[in-house]
């Protein structure tokens, strides 16, 4: 590889070198949906954040295995109902028609995003099997025990041998205990409070139940990723993703349940992506503080002036470090607007240049040179799209001031700008997954003809010496964000 790769391991809370189990390939395992209801607009943040890691590995000439679970047997609640079967009884349907409605609406939402495919898109209730088997070995290793028909995972013996528990999330015992739910359904069979169950014996009103050498019931939830990265990774792989709202309890208790039964925490390296805020503050149903994806894209909500694309929506995630928070506001989706389409005019301006036989290298050929060059720097320091985006807007002004003639395009080689057409092109659409999505629906085409036929009244009009005309064509359409760009090749247009 000619770049070293950096990323950030939340487990060791440091940047570090990227180094995969086998050469020139790369497992990564992403913590999917649970599928009882439509997707969360901040989930789709966390699956778009790691479908550009996977975009990434693949660009650097990684063969990349990504798993991405989805979750159909369902979570218990506080109060110890399990979530697929609510939802099942508020919708009156069967839990698996439930399972099956919001799966295809998220690979909807997914295509949408225009996200890659995972290579590998596991279910929990196909891994029952492989789920009992792991409940075994963490028995036979001296992990977990046996109460009326369920197990549970032996935290404390877990933490005495292996100091482990708590390193991922950084939480000490004292807190680890006190954060635990009394309340949680057979909390009494326990004989600690921060144990966990691998395994429920189902109660008889519970549908979803399965066979097992302990009784008819189902895994507990944080076992199915155990199951299903060992079975398609390996006991250790490279990389383990998911939100960071899932470092604690779901991801500390899968590193407990891999060492149980593997003797090894599973992923050599932690991501987590960070949450998505609504003006400010944390979504909550029950403020009112929350949009939907299809809410967002229709300007159907009370937090947005219209309606944005989902490109735009896209390009608006990939301006904030995938491990910060994002604030979602409409003055940012405005700005990620304009940004958008300024970068995609550019890219169609870019494709315009040609060389010019006396082109020879200069200072601005170097300068392009060395911007090309961060772009790859940037996102190999722990996949830092705001930077990396940001060198290329560096170079969507110099584009732009060669189109306009302000940069002299004889200082720039063919080899650079070749190289500067390939950057955009492997970047904008293969790395971070945009496209033209106004073009695509045919958009651009009918405004295209248009713009055309404006451009061609104006050149009437300054032909005829009619300046008024011409003036007033010119800045009505910048009121509406259309720019008309005038050069020794006549003129062109694009969006501010």
């Amino acid at each position: 590889m000619k770049y070293e790769l950096k990323l950030y391991n939340s487990l060791s809370r440091e940047k570090e070198t990227f180094r995969p189990i086998h050469e020139g390939y790369a497992g990564m395992y992403v913590c999917g949906p649970t599928v009882y209801n439509d997707v969360h607009l901040g989930n789709c943040r966390t699956f778009v954040s790691f479908d550009v890691i996977y975009r990434f590995l693949r660009y650097l000439g990684y063969r990349v295995r990504y798993v991405r679970n989805i979750t159909d047997v369902g979570h218990l609640l506080d109060d110890g109902e399990d979530r697929m079967l609510k939802g099942a009884r508020l919708e009156q349907l069967e839990p698996m028609e439930i399972a099956h409605k919001y799966t295809v609406g998220f690979h909807d939402m997914m295509r949408i995003f225009n996200t890659l495919p995972p290579s590998i898109e596991p279910f929990a209730s196909g891994h029952i099997p492989e789920q009992i088997e792991m409940v075994q070995a963490i028995l036979d290793k001296g992990f977990a025990y046996e109460v009326n028909g369920s197990v549970y995972f032996d935290t404390l013996r877990f933490m005495e041998q292996t100091g482990l528990y708590g390193k991922l999330s950084g939480r000490n015992v004292d807190e680890l205990i006190a954060e635990s739910r009394d309340n949680l359904k057979n909390q009494g069979e326990k004989r600690h409070p921060a144990d966990f169950a691998i395994w429920m014996k189902a109660a008889p009103e519970h549908i979803m139940r399965w066979r097992s050498p302990w009784s008819e019931g189902f895994p507990g939830w944080h076992l199915e990723c155990s199951a299903m990265s060992t079975k398609y990774l390996g006991k250790e792989f490279d990389i383990h993703g998911g939100g960071n709202d899932l470092k604690f309890p779901h991801h500390e208790n899968e590193i407990a349940q891999n060492f149980g039964a593997c003797q090894c925490s599973g992923a050599r390296y932690w991501l987590h992506a960070n949450m998505l805020l609504l003006n400010g503050k944390k979504m909550s149903k029950s403020d009112g503080n929350t949009i939907s994806p299809k809410e967002l894209f229709s300007g159907n909500s009370p937090h947005v002036s219209k309606g944005y694309s989902p490109m735009v929506v896209r390009f608006f995630m990939l301006q904030t470090h995938y491990r910060s928070t994002l604030d979602l506001t409409d003055e940012a989706l405005q700005a990620a607007e304009k940004g958008f389409r300024r970068l995609m005019d550019a890219y169609k301006t870019l494709q315009s240049l040609q060389p010019l036989p006396q082109a020879q290298a200069g200072k601005l050929d170097a300068e392009m040179r060395s911007l090309v060059e961060g772009v790859a720097e940037e996102m190999c320091d722990d996949f830092n799209t705001p930077k990396a985006m940001a060198r290329l807007f560096e170079l969507v002004s110099r584009i732009n001031a060669l189109k306009g003639e302000q940069l002299p395009l004889e200082q720039v080689s063919a080899d650079t700008l070749q190289r500067l057409k390939e950057t955009f092109q492997a970047y904008i659409f293969e790395v971070f997954g945009l496209y033209d999505d106004a073009q695509a629906s045919g958009d651009d085409g009918t405004l295209n003809g248009l713009m055309q036929l404006i451009i061609e009244i104006r050149a009437d009009a300054r032909q005829r010496k009619d300046w008024a005309t011409s003036d007033k064509i010119r800045d009505a359409l910048k009121a509406i964000g259309l720019q008309l760009k005038d050069g020794k090749d006549g003129t062109t247009w694009g969006r501010e």
